[in-house]
């Protein structure tokens, strides 16, 4: 809906509205067991061997490498949301096919669609992610082809939902994030922005380009656009330019396996303005490079910093079950994304793919990632949770939305 994430705090960090999910009515419901059944056409049609009231579902994540605090964040969360509806009272239940257990996408495209097909012969009803736009886009494209439910959690590239009518996500998308990002740094007043993005990722370029349509809009000069590669480790000459420039701001749309590199090297440069990037920076490693991280900041899906009773619910029962390092965004958009196929079922009145669809568009949900209401394309706008960082740690600052600033 990526990469990797940065800071272990951002992963607790969940925006207020995220957990009301709790209160939704899909998850005051569910109990109870799940049942195997026979493979299913790719069509996803509907298998009669079903009783009706079980929802098949397939989830793929990145599980190793750079990549594989995602994934254990999206694993830990999707055993917690099912084991929380199958022990409630609602009329709808869930089996995560493939022994409960989450496909690895190994953050490449090609896996990405081994794993889909892995999991299609097991006959899921819907399949979750990817929490990447690169490896969730091609997997879309045939999702759509096979008629299949496929709900993206961090893919935040805008073409993944255009893919065909049965796509759909919780997490926002990049014009949205960039738009944010602009009015964010329009509100403290930086006038003058330099931008480093990598020119081999799809979700960098559309973090990039939406920075860029909505910095003029907000009275912000790009001064300076560097362009590097999600394998470069060396970024002197980039940020050499961006001091040299005057820039007084630096947008840095990548992932944060990344990020402490350049930071690291934006502050050896002579470069002390802010710092800002998008959710990819979510769960990024900050030691030794804790100094460096004063006046950085970026966007994501959520603060567990807020108060908000489903963020604080959230984040106690995932805390206590798996402790807080594998608690980041991915965590909390996979634990929403089970809720909502437990609510199209209950919409759409049945647990097959063409009724979950049904129940699936147009949904106004409740969940971790706040209220919402999936538009047209079946993408949510929703508030954007603005962190900081205090001596390396995390901090939630501030939650933009369309309405205005929450502090």
């Amino acid at each position: 809906m990526k990469k990797e994430l940065f800071s272990l705090v951002l992963t607790v960090a969940m925006s207020a509205s995220l957990i009301a999910g709790c209160s939704s009515s899909a998850q005051q419901g569910a109990a109870g067991g799940s049942k195997s059944s026979e493979t299913k056409a790719a069509s996803g049609g509907t298998d009669p061997a079903k009783d009706g009231k079980t929802i098949k579902v397939g989830v793929i994540c990145s599980l190793t490498g750079g990549s594989a605090i995602y994934g254990e964040g999206a694993q830990n969360a999707i055993s917690m949301a099912a084991e929380e509806i199958n022990s409630s009272d609602s009329e709808y239940k869930i089996e995560i096919v493939n022994g409960g257990k989450v496909v690895d996408d190994a953050s490449d495209a090609k896996q990405a669609i081994n794993a889909y097909n892995s999991l299609m012969k097991e006959g899921p009803d819907a399949v979750v992610g990817c929490f990447f736009s690169s490896v969730t886009l091609p997997i879309a494209e045939q999702a759509s082809k096979d008629n299949m439910l496929l709900l993206a959690t961090g893919a935040t590239n805008k073409d993944v939902t255009l893919k065909g009518p049965t796509v759909f996500r919780d997490c926002f998308i990049d014009p949205y994030q960039g738009k944010m990002a602009a009015q964010f740094a329009k509100e403290k007043g930086w006038k003058k922005a330099a931008i480093i993005y990598a020119k081999d990722d799809d979700y960098s370029n559309g973090l990039k380009d939406a920075f860029i349509e909505n910095a003029e809009e907000a009275g912000i000069e790009i001064v300076y656009t560097g362009e590097c590669t999600t394998k470069d480790t060396d970024f002197s000459s980039q940020t050499s330019q961006v001091v040299a420039k005057g820039a007084d701001f630096l947008f840095y749309p990548c992932f944060l396996d990344t990020v402490p590199l350049l930071v690291g090297a934006a502050r050896d440069a002579g470069f002390d303005g802010a710092i800002m990037g998008g959710d990819g920076w979510d769960g990024a490693d900050t030691k030794g490079f804790e100094d460096k991280l004063n006046n950085c900041y970026f966007t994501n899906h959520y603060s567990s910093e807020d108060t908000a009773p489903a963020v604080s619910n959230f984040v106690s029962k995932y805390t206590e079950k798996y402790g807080t390092e594998s608690l980041n965004a991915c965590a909390a958009l996979y634990y929403d994304a089970i809720y909502m196929l437990a609510e199209a079922a209950q919409n759409g009145k049945a647990s097959d793919t063409s009724s979950l669809v049904k129940g699936m568009t147009e949904m106004t949900f409740t969940g971790v990632g706040g209220t919402f209401t999936l538009d047209k394309n079946g993408d949510p706008e929703k508030s954007v949770a603005i962190n900081t960082f205090d001596n390396g740690k995390v901090k939630w600052l501030m939650t933009l939305s369309p309405e205005g600033t929450k502090k």
